[in-house]
């Protein structure tokens, strides 16, 4: 220290010194003009060695006393006091005296309690967010810049000091130790070192990423009474940062909730990226955890390990509640244990489940099922209890759950479902907007409420809405959106985008602006937020994955993704709580293919392996044609022939799901690719290639004579028609207009029935005006054609299957089979079904759904 005590700069009198260090000296003046105690920080003349340097110094000063915030010291003035005749000019920073110690000295006395940590971190990030929202970066935040009063507030120091002082401030370069006490030189170094972000220690342009870093190292630092990166030197501790992980504090505090945990590592993450996007988000979880663990929390409790166990405790969970000013108990009262994650199950009976969502206080839980073939109901449950409650509501499926507690739910309706509301408190549900799907363990979410619970986003007509009825996210039927769940903080909405194996997983802003996380996914089924880790979680499958199953994966906003977790059967993602407890649903998905083969009178089962489905039928009723594509077959799928009466083994022809049709002959397989058809071999020979310029593919039928297809396809962007393709000759020869989509040819070859929007056509192959056949709804899935040519084989979706024949002239229906499952537990529908022409034979396949709802403790 150079400055006496009486010493006078100006009108600031020198009292007493407080530290000195790489940025100058520090004491502790008075202004006289005000009377003020003040901090006076004499900052070295080899910062100002030029014009340009002071002049800069001087506007960036003006910068940083602009701040103002109860969490950062007050920066008052920047000074330049000359000197006498022949000595230098002083230059001065004037700053707030702040009565206290050192957050440094204050951890020097062990760890703190949790109640003292969760406030003094929620006051450093919100100073932090103050400044990084005014431009301005610390760039040297450590235990020596922050103050703790003896209110036990908290106050950082020489914001942005380290910029200014820099050797090359506007690059962003390696920062300059601030000034610090009872420090050796080498422990300025190594202090200053210890808090740097991995692009710090690179030398590399800093934002307000590399302050989270450093506020992380600290963090770490008060819940575990040691640095996050201890090494002996400070090139070591730099080669740390840049390129170790500190060591996991499940193991250095597993006393430590684990929000808080999430937080630091987030926070301590190597690529910026994986950061948070805005330090006021930050702020806001740390806010969180302090509101709801300070009155359950006492001001003596302790962490340290081996002292005692911590207090069993519950957090508010506010990202649902903001916007509307209100706080709901979200975090349940459980401390999920490091080591392998615990599995909890929530139902036990035998049936389907669909949408599963936490109710706002974080414990119960709210899910759609249909128990033993019974309909679907809504059930609540606890996650300390193994009963569950029916709600008295109509038939419904679960699509979200409000942070006020008001459930948007699904109603099955003749036609197009309906989305509605309803209080989980009681009452009948109001009627909103018509929804897409109702099916309990495929439809992702068609809506879900921002987390002010205010408005609603809605799936309808492949669209995304918010609110309902404006577009936000267009869509159409070849690329419809498929799910929406909003971000815990509102601003954004993931979805699921696409169909038919090519999904994508987006996020729009609430203007509308779309951003691709990831494509190339052949499934997604479902989407949750992580609260703490900003990641989106789903359940999905790539398309090209050597696994069948389907894995839980999460992706950032930046689109790094990893996989979370992998099992032997379908894992879907449905909620996830601030605590990072998980709502999965684990799911068997077999199906069964059954058969009357010709000459038979009972049912033959013709199940290969777990995803077995039926594609076509031979016109003698012998030779099935049929795909797999679950676990057994991988994401790429297989083509397999087999006789109807189970007399040999299955033959496979190739990869896909994609098989259309067995020709005639039964010598090929036609598969229909986007960009190709396939025709596969059924026994030797080569496979041959069909491709036309600009046509996307759709699907297929042989005629009778093998020689030509019936082919639904589409070019530039418009809807599909329908167009007869010679094998050997080619181009495809249009049959109709666009919007035209094919159910069956007729045996002789000469007519096709084929779809135009709501109505069923009879359209002459040779040409000719079409003509709508009477009796036959949109709602009909048309099996085949008889061999007369006179009528048809006709289904409706639903349980038990009734097939009709309806007359093609009178449109006169009349009752031919009804196909009945004496255990319909967890199926809802037959998936497909194939006749021969004469009637006499006939394959169906199902697929049954048999669900757990699971609550998953330390999943990560």
């Amino acid at each position: 220290m150079t400055l006496a005590a009486g010493t006078r700069l100006g009108p600031y009198e020198i009292l007493a010194p407080l530290g000195a260090g790489g940025m100058g000296e520090v004491y502790r003046a008075r202004d006289g003009r005000v009377d003020r105690a003040v901090a006076l920080k004499v900052l070295p003349e080899e910062f100002f060695e030029s014009e340009e340097k002071r002049v800069r110094f001087g506007r960036e000063a003006k910068l940083l006393a602009s701040l103002n915030h109860p969490g950062i010291a007050t920066l008052y003035s920047f000074e330049e006091i000359p000197g006498s005749p022949g000595s230098l000019t002083r230059h001065l920073l004037v700053m707030e005296l702040i009565e206290g110690e050192t957050l440094r000295a204050r951890l020097a006395g062990g760890v703190p309690p949790l109640k003292k940590l969760f406030a003094w971190a929620a006051q450093i990030a919100d100073a932090l967010a103050k400044a990084h929202e005014s431009g301005i970066v610390h760039r040297d935040l450590k235990p020596e810049n922050v103050m703790v009063t003896k209110e036990s507030t908290v106050k950082i120091l020489d914001f942005g000091l380290a910029k200014l002082t820099g050797p090359d401030a506007a690059s962003g370069g390696q920062t300059q130790s601030p000034t610090v006490s009872a420090f050796t030189e080498a422990g300025v170094v190594l202090g200053t070192t210890v808090y740097m972000s991995p692009e710090q220690a690179r030398g590399e342009p800093l934002d307000f990423r590399s302050d989270q870093f450093s506020f992380g190292s600290i963090l770490y630092e008060m819940i575990t009474g040691r640095r996050a990166f201890p090494r002996p030197s400070s090139p070591e501790t730099m080669a740390a940062i840049i390129r170790d992980e500190p060591e996991l504090l499940a193991t250095a505090a597993p006393a430590a909730p684990v929000p808080l945990r999430w937080i630091v590592e987030r926070c301590l993450a190597k690529d910026p990226d994986e950061r948070y996007a805005s330090t006021r988000d930050l702020a806001r979880d740390l806010a969180r955890l302090r509101d709801g663990a300070s009155d359950l929390l006492t001001s003596g409790g302790t962490r340290a390990a081996g002292v005692r166990r911590a207090p069993r405790w519950a957090v508010p969970a506010v990202a649902a509640a903001l916007a509307a000013g209100a706080l709901f108990a979200f975090l349940a009262t459980r401390r999920p244990p490091a080591g392998p994650p615990i599995w909890r199950p929530l139902t036990f009976r035998r049936g389907t489940i669909g949408g599963a969502r936490f109710a706002p206080d974080g414990k119960t839980v709210v899910y759609a099922a249909a128990w033993q073939g019974g309909a679907a109901q809504l059930f609540t449950t606890r996650l300390d209890s193994r009963e569950a409650t029916a709600l008295p509501l109509p038939s419904a499926n679960l699509a979200s759950v409000s942070g006020k507690g008001v459930l948007a739910i699904v109603l099955p309706r003749e036609g197009v479902p309906v989305i509605a509301e309803v209080s989980l408190a009681g009452g009948a549900p109001r009627e909103l907007v018509e929804a897409g799907t109702f099916s309990l363990p495929f439809a992702p979410a068609v809506a879900d409420w921002p987390p002010s619970g205010e408005g609603l986003a809605v799936v309808r007509a492949g669209q995304l809405e918010f609110p309902a009825g404006k577009v936000l996210v267009p869509g159409s039927p070849a690329d419809p959106v498929r799910g929406v769940r909003f971000s815990p903080d509102g601003r954004r909405i993931a979805f699921i985008r696409g169909g038919d194996g090519r999904h994508t997983l987006c996020v729009a802003d609430l203007s509308g602006k779309v951003t691709i996380l990831c494509a190339g996914l052949d499934i997604v089924t479902s989407l949750a937020w992580h609260p703490t880790t900003g990641e989106i979680w789903f359940s999905g499958r790539e398309r090209n994955s050597r696994f069948g199953v389907i894995e839980i994966q999460a992706v950032s906003l930046t689109g790094k993704r990893r996989v979370v977790a992998r099992a032997p059967t379908l894992l879907i993602v449905e909620d996830i709580a601030y605590d990072g407890g998980v709502l999965l649903r684990s799911d068997d998905w077999p199906t069964t293919m059954r058969c009357l083969p010709p000459g038979a009178t009972r049912e033959v089962d013709l199940s290969w392996l777990d995803f077995s489905s039926g594609a076509d039928l031979s016109s003698d009723g012998r030779d099935l044609l049929f795909t797999e594509g679950g676990a057994g077959e991988g994401a790429s799928g297989g083509v397999y022939v087999r006789k109807t009466d189970g007399s040999a083994p299955p033959v496979r022809l190739g990869d896909g799901e994609n098989a259309r049709g067995l020709s005639p002959d039964r010598k090929w397989v036609v598969q229909v690719w986007p960009d190709r058809l396939l025709l596969l071999p059924v026994g030797a020979g080569e496979t041959r290639t069909i491709r036309d310029e600009g046509l996307e593919y759709r699907s297929a039928a042989w005629f009778p004579d093998g020689k030509r297809l019936l082919v639904q396809g589409r070019s530039g962007g418009k809807l599909s028609r329908l167009y007869v393709r010679d094998i050997a000759a080619g181009p495809p020869r249009p049959l109709t207009t666009d919007g035209f989509g094919f159910d069956a040819l007729s045996p002789d070859g000469t007519f096709v029935v084929a779809g135009n929007g709501g109505q069923k056509l009879l359209i002459p192959v040779a040409g000719g005006e079409p003509r709508v056949l009477p009796g036959v709804g949109s709602d009909d899935y048309i099996l085949n054609i008889d061999s007369t040519g006179r009528s048809l084989f006709a289904a409706r979706s639903g349980l038990p299957l009734r097939i009709e024949r309806i007359d093609l002239a009178s449109g006169k229906r009349a009752l031919w089979k009804e196909i009945a499952l004496s255990d319909p537990t967890g199926v809802d529908d037959i998936q497909s079904a194939q006749i021969t022409p004469d009637g006499t034979c006939y394959c169906y396949t199902f697929m049954r759904s048999l669900s757990r709802l699971y609550y998953v403790e330390g999943l990560r």
